[in-house]
């Protein structure tokens, strides 16, 4: 994607068709762990629910322009785009209006490809990115394979918890046909298990069984289940600004670092 000298633009959708797993806590989390170690990210939120923007501290009255308008009107994404409240993060946000996306992109031909097409414009070029993420609705929607087929690679949110490994199994067919219809550089990044309790035998069997099953695609870094991290939406900050010694905090920084690992972020043509 990139040209020699130009950093390289990474787009990472955080995806899991299952509620209430930590989607969007990691997709907050990350975003702002990439910030912390020198990076300039962009969040898009695609969830009807708006968490990711409310979590960034982007109130109602400051969505005059969204993801709505960005796929429905084909809005340039740099119109719809704003400044969160941490440096060098910024955000296209969310509401409800978007939950009748998927009935308004159905007569659009290039309704797969509108975000795909969006992130390719030379205006996001010149904000010089080096990443962008995807929070994703917790559904196999219109919305999510607009995310797939922009997307670089997928990161799983998986919570530690009984039947976690069933809910994989569509979302990783439905990233197989995206991979052989309209992508196929999608790869997927890797699965991280979150709210995980050590003292509670089952997420040790669940995290056992997603190892054993999954092999090298599950991360190293466990986010543990954290009061912190819970906290920290109510305060519209990520846990690493609300509490950044807490465990979650140190669960994500270690999260980032094994991502940056595989992809070192490189500026000026030096490795950070």
């Amino acid at each position: 994607m990139s040209e020699i000298g130009k950093p390289e633009l990474r787009i990472l959708a955080i995806a899991n068709q299952k509620g209430g797993v930590g989607k969007t806590t990691t997709a907050i989390n990350l975003a702002a762990g990439l910030v912390e170690r020198g990076a300039r990210v962009l969040l898009i939120d695609l969830d009807p629910q708006g968490n990711a923007s409310t979590g960034l501290g982007i109130d109602a009255a400051s969505r005059e322009r969204t993801t709505f308008d960005l796929l429905i009107d084909e809005m340039p994404i740099t119109e719809v785009m704003q400044k969160s409240s941490i440096d060098e993060l910024w955000i296209c946000a969310a509401n409800s209006d978007l939950s009748s996306a998927d009935m308004e992109l159905v007569a659009n031909e290039k309704r797969s490809f509108l975000l795909h097409d969006a992130l390719r414009e030379p205006d996001i070029e010149a904000m010089a990115f080096d990443y962008v993420l995807i929070d994703c609705p917790p559904s196999l929607s219109l919305l999510t394979v607009n995310a797939l087929v922009a997307a670089d690679a997928v990161l799983v949110p998986l919570q530690s918890e009984f039947f976690a490994l069933e809910g994989l199994s569509q979302l990783m067919l439905t990233i197989r046909e995206v991979r052989q219809a309209a992508n196929p550089r999608l790869r997927i990044e890797g699965v991280v298990l979150t709210m995980h309790d050590a003292r509670n035998r089952l997420a040790q069997q669940v995290e056992s069984d997603a190892r054993e099953t999954l092999g090298d695609l599950v991360f190293k870094t466990v986010v543990p289940r954290n009061v912190r991290v819970s906290e920290a939406p109510s305060y519209a900050l990520p846990v690493l600004s609300y509490d950044s010694a807490s465990k979650g905090s140190e669960a994500y920084r270690a999260l980032v670092d094994e991502i940056l690992a595989r992809h070192p972020l490189i500026k000026n043509k030096e490795v950070l």
